[in-house]
This record gives structure tokens, sequence and C-alpha cells, in this order.
């Protein structure tokens, strides 16, 4: 699956960025979502190495990489937390500027990195979200019943966490299955489905997914309302996709516009796929992703 990349553990303050890197050309982060790890790029992976040197990254809290301790305000698990580690894990590779793609949560640490260290991020791609803020300001009854996942997993601790650790298998089977995770066995392969399943019977991996969620409905939240007072925008190209078999088109009438909101230089579109369209659609996303960043 990503053939004659090499794996690293990347240096950071709070501690090692799990990766693996190969490919030639200018730097490209791609970063993954919930549950899964840098794995959903498996599909994408030789066709962007063509172009870029492509860094797949763990999150911090996920997969292979470290595992925050939380705290009682959940900025360890923070976007602009991990977006730092990220920072850092990219200059450890030597990589002072690079564009960067991220994917449901991945996508969140991508535009708040793009925010906080404008100077190191070139482009940015931003895939089946909206921004946080607009997530919570703009919830509903829909947003209650399609994405309940958010008000559950941000509860206080340890109520989420029990309930997962009770039948890891059966959230998995009732939840993310249900998200559109998996429906085609050609596009995902046993190992990786296995791993994102092993996350979730992994006690310290579920405290770290329901601390990165607290932190959305918390820091998170209150850092993109504090950019949108000071009249902060994203400045760099900005490339939204969504997958037209999602939650998104039933949540928001236009999400490119929304986009646009926070970013002059957004554009947008939808492919048919599901939330996870990374996986549903690799050689379109791929492609998206080459005539996007040249």
């Amino acid at each position: 699956m990503f053939d004659r990349f090499e794996q690293h553990d990347l240096e950071t303050d709070r501690g090692p960025v799990h990766a693996l890197v190969g490919g030639s050309g200018p730097p490209l982060l791609v970063l993954h979502g919930y549950p899964e790890t840098h794995l959903m790029w498996h599909g994408c992976a030789a066709a962007l190495a063509q172009r870029f040197t492509v860094v797949a990254a763990d999150l911090p809290g996920y997969g292979d990489s470290h595992r925050p301790s939380p705290a009682p305000d959940h900025a360890p698990h923070s976007k602009r937390a991990m977006a730092s580690d990220l920072v850092q894990a990219m200059a450890d590779l030597g990589f002072e500027r690079f564009a960067v793609a991220g994917h449901d949560r991945g996508g969140r640490v991508a535009y708040r990195m793009a925010l906080d260290w404008a100077e190191r991020v070139r482009a940015l791609a931003v895939l089946d979200i909206v921004p946080t803020a607009e997530v919570w300001a703009r919830a509903d009854a829909r947003l209650a019943l399609a994405y309940w996942h958010w008000g559950f997993l941000a509860q206080p601790a340890p109520l989420p966490e029990r309930l997962i650790g009770s039948d890891p298998d059966g959230y998995y089977e009732h939840h993310i299955r249900r998200m559109g995770i998996g429906k085609d066995p050609r596009l995902y392969p046993k190992s990786v489905l296995d791993a994102y399943r092993r996350q979730l019977r992994d006690r310290g991996a579920v405290q770290a997914i329901c601390e990165d969620y607290r932190a959305g409905a918390t820091i998170d939240r209150t850092l993109d309302e504090a950019d949108r007072a000071a009249g902060r925008r994203i400045e760099q190209p900005l490339l939204a996709l969504w997958g037209s078999n999602g939650a998104l088109p039933l949540l928001y009438d236009d999400v490119a516009a929304i986009w646009r909101d926070w970013a002059p230089e957004a554009d947008g579109a939808a492919l048919d796929a599901t939330h996870f369209l990374v996986e549903d659609r690799p050689a379109d996303v791929a492609g998206r992703l080459v005539e996007f960043l040249g």
C-alpha cells in the first residue's frame, strides 16, 4: 500500500509523531480523520508520491503518534496544539514550508495550522468538513441526528470512554460503518479496517479521541470565534472537497460558500462519495489535489 515509503518517528516538543514518507517533489503533509490513522491515504499515496514528497502522519493521540496527557481545558488535544506538533514534525524532515491536506479531524488541524503558522503553509485542502465554529453555530436537529457523535464524544470523562469500551466492535458496526466506511471491500483492505477497529479497542486511543472532540466543543470553537471576531482569515489557496453522499449536503446548503467566508481564495466541489471520500474515490481525490497544488 505504501511501497517505497519509509517509516519515521519525528521529533516534537511533546513527543514523537509517527509518519510514512515517500515520493519526491514539493512536500505535502496528509492528515487523517476519526477513527482512522495515516492508513486512510493508502489508495492515494502512490499517485501523490509521483508529484510530491508525501508525509502521511498519525495525528497526536491516534495511531503510533504520542498521546497527549488530558487537561481540564482540553488544550493538549486542541487543533492548535496538534498543528504545532505537526509543524515541528515537518521541520524535523527539513520542510519549513509545505502544503497540507486533511480529512475530517485532520482537516481541522490543517486549517488551524494555516491560521496560526501562515508562513509555513503554502496551500491547504480540507476534506468533508466546515469550520468547527460553523458546526456549533449552525447546530440543529439535523446535526443532532446525523452527527450525534459530536455531542456524545464531547461528554465529560469517563462516560463516552466507558460506553465505547463496553462494546467497541458494536460501536464500530453501528456508527462508523453506517457513516460509509468499508462498503466496497476492493477499496478498504481488511488490514486497514482492522487497524481502525483496534483503535476503538485501545482505551488510550479512545480517551484521545474523546479529548479531541472535547477540545472541538470548547477550545477549538473558542479559537475559531476569536479569529472571526478579529477579522482573521485564511489567506492561502484553499480547496474544499466533500462527499455528496455524506452528511455535509444534508446539513449545509452551500459548503463552498461557507469556506469562502473564511478563506477568500477558497474553491470547492462535491465528489460522489460518503464521508470517507479519500478511500471511496482515491483516484479522484489524488487528481484534484495534484491539479490544485500544481
